[in-house]
């Protein structure tokens, strides 16, 4: 029986939606920066406790995104962290966080950022992430690299973990000893390490360098993925990162960094990974 297998997806229907999602993090990040200097005018709410927050401006910024996102290509899905997954019937699904960093954002510090990634068979073969307070936009394509404010991004292979400053990720679904043993070794073993509390934040100053590394015990696609492009476009490594089928909707370890010092955090992070907590 013949078979026939769908066409990979032109150039030009990735670059359209590049464009799209670099406009869009910037439009929105302005929305979401006067949100920001409005803040204490939102109505704030916990989702499983004080230290996991959303506001209107997170739902309102999403919900301007996915508008966005429908109208310029309604066949593709649109997995956000506020409204969920619609399915699409393009192959392209996009992953949405409007506010990552929430907690920072609420309390004044800017420590935030709107990412966008876009999916194909569940990889990520565009990124961008924008930095609102520091008028900074990376964005990456698959194959084509990545760039800040349109300068290209190539990370220094010589960089280790002894070199530079490791971002660390938590949240309250980590046993708090994880992390704690997790910062030990990295102290131990020569490093040093910075939490901002914006996972996408911290993978784009992995793609530009600021940072050796991140890695984040449990995190979800919207979270990560825009990140990931970024930092294997700069030439840095990642764990893989399940995002295909039923898979994309679960959280997942997140690790990234440049070439001279994924080998040694993934030691690192695995042996947290594996030990037992009780």
């Amino acid at each position: 029986m013949k078979t026939t297998t769908k066409p990979a997806p032109s150039a030009e229907a990735l670059t359209s939606r590049l464009t799209l999602a670099r406009t869009l993090a910037e439009e929105a990040g302005d929305m979401a920066l006067d949100y920001f200097r409005r803040r204490s005018e939102l109505e704030i709410e916990a989702k499983r406790g004080m230290q996991d927050v959303v506001s209107i401006a997170d739902r309102n910024v999403e919900t301007f995104i996915r508008q966005r996102l429908e109208e310029a290509f309604p066949e593709d899905g649109i997995l956000g962290e506020e409204h969920g997954l619609q399915q699409g019937i393009s192959g392209f699904t996009w992953a949405v966080d409007p506010i990552d960093g929430t907690n920072a954002f609420v309390n004044g510090l800017p420590y935030w950022c709107v990412s966008i990634a876009l999916l194909e068979k569940g990889e990520p073969v565009i990124g961008v992430i924008r930095l609102p307070c520091d008028g900074e936009t990376f964005a990456a394509l698959d194959g084509a690299g990545a760039t800040l404010n349109g300068e290209p991004l190539h990370l220094d292979p010589a960089r280790t973990l002894q070199t530079g400053l490791t971002g660390i990720g938590a949240n309250n679904k980590v046993p708090p000893a994880m992390i704690g043993n997790l910062i030990a070794g990295l102290l131990e073993a020569g490093g040093n390490y910075v939490r901002t509390g914006s996972a996408a934040q911290m993978l784009a100053f992995v793609a530009a360098g600021r940072v050796t590394g991140f890695f984040e015990p449990e995190l979800n696609a919207w979270d990560c993925l825009a990140g990931y492009c970024l930092v294997k476009e700069a030439g840095g490594l990642c764990r893989p990162f399940p995002a295909e089928g039923d898979a994309l909707l679960k959280p997942a370890p997140v690790l990234a960094a440049g070439p001279g010092a994924f080998g040694e955090l993934s030691e690192l992070t695995e042996a947290c990974l594996s030990a037992r907590y009780d």
